[in-house]
């Protein structure tokens, strides 16, 4: 049970200045969609016009900032915060902001308002990250070493399906595993088989690995 009591909004505002801070805006989400798209695009052709090893650096760390804006504009699509219309707010967080980067915003929402619920509290789902800090210099480099060199990718996208192939039982065949992990992950790999034949189709095939999976 959570030790700390909810505060009303509307005990600490007057509706006027609730009804101001809660707005949502009809553009500016979508405007932040599309600058995030817009930022990745030019980056990628940036390279692919002046291919050196300069050019690859900055359109390795360009493109993966706006990944990491992408899974935060999926955070904001959570809340309901891209658009006033939760149609296209879930769509523009699900198809453009959680599915190419490996998240899913229908998931996500569940976990994340919960933790907002009972943020650091024993019910906080997201207790076991903050729960290790304040840590070490090496641990803290050690974290850093496994984001930059794609193993926490690695265990976030499919760290849960070797987990599930660890624990199945007797009666749930691999196959069964395999297909249940493949429905959740579906929008991902849509996304990316999408990228990867768009590529192709222009001789850019190596760009889905070189400007997309590495960052």
């Amino acid at each position: 049970m959570a030790v700390a009591s909810r505060v009303k909004p509307l005990d600490l505002f007057t509706p006027e200045e609730w009804a101001r801070v809660s707005a949502r805006s009809s553009w500016r989400g979508i405007a932040m969609v599309a600058h995030a798209w817009g930022v990745i695009v030019l980056a990628a052709a940036l390279f692919v016009a002046f291919p050196n090893p300069l050019t690859y650096l900055l359109a390795v760390m360009l493109i993966g900032a706006r990944q990491l804006g992408l899974a935060i504009l999926m955070h904001e699509a959570a809340h309901g915060g891209l658009h006033p219309n939760l149609k296209v707010n879930d769509g523009l967080g699900e198809w453009l902001c959680a599915a190419p980067t490996g998240a899913s915003l229908k998931s996500y929402r569940p976990y994340h308002l919960t933790h907002h619920k009972y943020a650091q509290q024993a019910e906080d789902p997201d207790l076991i990250l903050s729960a290790p800090f304040p840590t070490t210099r090496a641990s803290l480099w050690r974290k850093v070493i496994r984001d930059l060199t794609g193993q926490t990718f690695f265990k976030q996208r499919f760290g849960p399906l070797l987990g599930r192939l660890k624990m199945r039982s007797r009666s749930q065949p691999a196959g069964t595993v395999f297909g249940t992990e493949a429905v959740r992950q579906a929008p991902f790999l849509l996304w990316n088989l999408g990228l990867l034949v768009a590529l192709s189709a222009v001789g850019l095939w190596w760009a889905w690995f070189a400007l997309w999976i590495v960052p």
